[in-house]
């Protein structure tokens, strides 16, 4: 429930949180069992904080802990979100909170960037992760600053990802032969 209140910014948001309360704090999961997590949580549908929080919950207590490690999380984030859209114009309407929120999507880079290298030791750093690592960072940034909103531009980084994803298994494929 802490990191569901505590977090703005979404999934990737969230991890620097769930590491350090799951890792760190509690000591229910190393450091290699959270990246497990996040990469089995990013590759199931859903988002990948409320994967990572049931399969976290399940792992210390069972069911029971997967249902409510997955109300933890997202019942504090639904309240504030519905609070906000029932004054979302009048809202964002104050020049300090459109600032505030600008202010928070640059923090958002830098809770990602900050769990990339706080969890890089535990995973495997070759070519093809730091390729990825800069182009979507490169990404974040061009589209943060030129607040680029053009499907087309996201289209293509997907288009990348494919491709990239195909050339590399292509390439070990090779190497493991």
């Amino acid at each position: 429930m802490k990191v569901g209140v505590f977090t703005f910014g979404g999934g990737y948001a969230m991890i620097p949180l769930i590491q350090k309360e799951t890792v760190e704090k509690k000591h229910w999961i190393t450091n290699e069992e959270i990246v497990d997590i996040i990469a089995v949580a990013e590759s199931t549908p859903g988002p990948i904080a409320v994967n990572s929080a049931t399969f976290i919950g399940y792992k210390v207590a069972g069911v029971l802990g997967s249902i409510f490690a997955t109300l933890g999380l997202v019942i504090p984030s639904f309240l504030i979100i519905f609070v906000i859209s029932l004054f979302y114009e009048q809202f964002m309407a104050i020049g300090f909170v459109k600032s505030i929120f600008k202010g928070l999507s640059i923090g958002v880079i830098i809770l990602i960037a900050n769990a990339f290298f706080k969890l890089k030791k535990t995973i495997k750093l070759n070519l093809s992760t730091t390729i990825l690592f800069i182009v979507i960072s490169t990404y974040l940034i061009i589209n943060y600053f030129l607040e680029i909103t053009i499907p087309f531009f996201t289209l293509l980084l997907i288009l990348f990802g494919f491709v990239f994803g195909i050339v590399t298994e292509t390439i070990l494929k090779g190497k493991r032969k």
